[in-house]
This record gives structure tokens, C-alpha cells and sequence, in this order.
């Protein structure tokens, strides 16, 4: 796949095959989330990948929605990927934690490249943190960002509906779409 294809593909998937996943694309995987940018580089995040049928359903367990899709995507995936950082091994400015923006980065990087390995993932990160932490025996000083079920997919997802660029990309201020300047570009 070509790079833009793999952004229009990638979709949140919630029905997987009971199948293994292949090491080397997981390899890839990892290397992909490995290579994320990070505040000053120090990468604080760390990734948990978990296959064991028993702490899936715990993760699954501490979910929180309304619905039982993504629960039970964690427990039928063949393996959860979960990212946590540290706050304090990333920066902090303004009250912004950038501990959260690398584990979402390099997380995206994962996810992006299970894409392209034909896996289907989705991005989970309403989840009873406590409770991840102890089955997982995450340090205390490390902090849930996110997690996602990976496998292989078992459903057909319509398109993945585009962001109106109109309503969300600015040229110079707030209320000056992207979209009626566009010509001014080169």
C-alpha cells in the first residue's frame, strides 16, 4: 500500500478472526511504533503486548462504554497492544503532559503500520486504569495512554468518513477556512 492508502484504510475494527498473527509483521510493527517522535526524543512510552487469554479479559473487563463491541474485540483479537508512558520521563508546558502525545504518537505509528500489514486495530483508551495496571503489573509511575485489539479482520467496514476540511483546517486565523484560500497557496 502506498502511504495515503494506508491512512483511507485504516478503519476501527472490532470483529477478528481467530487467527495468529505473523512475528515478522509484528516485528515491523513495533520497529514503526519505535521510530514515533517523541518530546526531546526520551520516548517515554512503553508498549505491553498481550496474547494471554486471561489478562485480555480483564482488559476487556476494565473497558468503559456503553457497548460491549470493544470489549469483546479485546477478548476475540489475537493480541492487545497496550501503550503507557511516564509523565516523568516526558516534558510538561503549560499544563500540557507530553507523556500523552508520545504514547498517542508512537501508538498511531502501530496502529498505521498493522494497516499496512492488513491487521485491523482500534484505538481504546476508556479504560479502568487501575485495574489495567495491576494485571498487567504496569509501574505506578507509568500512566494508561491507550490500548487496541489487533488481528486479523473478520468484517467489512463501509468507508472511513472524511473530516469536512472546512470545519476543521485554518489559513492564518480561526475563521479563515483552509478551503476558501486555498488558491492563494503555491
Amino acid at each position: 500500500m502506498q502511504f495515503y492508502d494506508v491512512i483511507e484504510n485504516r478503519t476501527s475494527i472490532k470483529k477478528f478472526k481467530n487467527t495468529s498473527l505473523d512475528r515478522e509483521k509484528v516485528e515491523r510493527m513495533i520497529n514503526a511504533a519505535m521510530m514515533s517522535p517523541s518530546w526531546k526524543n526520551e520516548a517515554s512510552y512503553k508498549f505491553i503486548l498481550v496474547e494471554e487469554e486471561h489478562k485480555k479479559s480483564v482488559i476487556a473487563e476494565s473497558i468503559k462504554n456503553k457497548t460491549q463491541d470493544a470489549a469483546n474485540s479485546v477478548k476475540e483479537a489475537p493480541m492487545v497492544a497496550v501503550v503507557v508512558a511516564s509523565p516523568q520521563e516526558s516534558g510538561e508546558t503549560d499544563n500540557k503532559e507530553f507523556y500523552l502525545v508520545d504514547g498517542a504518537i508512537a501508538m498511531e505509528h502501530f496502529i498505521l503500520a498493522a494497516t499496512e500489514e492488513g491487521y485491523g486495530t482500534c484505538w481504546i483508551a476508556a479504560v479502568d486504569e487501575k485495574k489495567v495496571k495491576s494485571e498487567l503489573g504496569i509501574p505506578e509511575s507509568y500512566r494508561v495512554v491507550g490500548l487496541s485489539p489487533v488481528g486479523e479482520i473478520a468484517e467489512k467496514k463501509n468507508d472511513q468518513t472524511k473530516k469536512d476540511a472546512k470545519n476543521h483546517v485554518f489559513l492564518n486565523n480561526w475563521n479563515t477556512t483552509y478551503t476558501d484560500k486555498v488558491e492563494v497557496l503555491h
